[in-house]
């Protein structure tokens, strides 16, 4: 089943309640995501997209996964 960009702004959310999360795509599998969050700061660029992979709770898991694609830019305010 296709996710949607709500879905996936709002996994974000649950894990990121107080960011800025932009997400644009509609056809299912391919989407682009913006977060800033103040809890990135200090971190790696690296490290701060691998927790928002891990706010998608596997979605991305695999060819069976519901997300194919994110392109993502993260960033702290």
């Amino acid at each position: 089943m296709p996710i949607t960009a709500a879905e996936i702004e709002s996994l974000i959310r649950d894990a990121f309640p107080q960011a800025q999360i932009t997400v644009q795509g509609d056809d299912g599998q391919h989407f682009q995501a913006e977060v800033v969050d103040a809890s990135f700061a200090g971190m790696s660029r690296v490290n701060q997209q691998r927790a928002v992979y891990a706010a998608l709770k596997g979605k991305m898991d695999g060819p069976a996964g519901a997300l194919h694609a994110l392109g993502l830019t993260t960033r702290a305010p």
